[in-house]
């Protein structure tokens, strides 16, 4: 089975990420949430593994630009249905590779899963 890397495009980090996968011979799936959408049981399971506050990405403009309100009191929930309705709010990438889920993009770290 190949590892899944979701994202957007043309983000920076997920090229960097993308040249990292294809200079180490990785095979791989791309899911553009952006494009694709994202289901809400990726996003449970990329909570439950890394942790609504790692999955959530509050340093982009999008959340950024959300009212104080929608930002206040934030729980896993409340996280979830914000990526739900604004998949740029999805830190990127998410790896998906056998029972790993890496959130965000680290060379050593993906040497580390792909064992290089």
């Amino acid at each position: 089975m190949h590892p899944t890397i979701y994202g957007i495009r043309n983000c920076d980090t997920m090229k960097k990420a993308f040249a990292w996968l294809d200079g180490h011979g990785v095979d791989y799936l791309f899911h553009d949430y952006r494009k694709q959408g994202v289901a809400r049981g990726d996003l449970e399971r990329w909570c439950a593994s890394a942790g609504w506050e790692k999955v959530l990405n509050r340093a982009g403009t999008t959340f950024r630009k959300l009212p104080d309100e929608a930002k206040a009191e934030l729980d896993e929930d409340k996280a979830i249905a914000l990526m739900l309705d604004q998949p740029s709010m999805i830190r990127r990438p998410v790896l998906e590779t056998g029972g790993t889920i890496e959130v965000g993009f680290k060379p050593e770290r993906y040497a580390e899963i792909f064992g290089d």
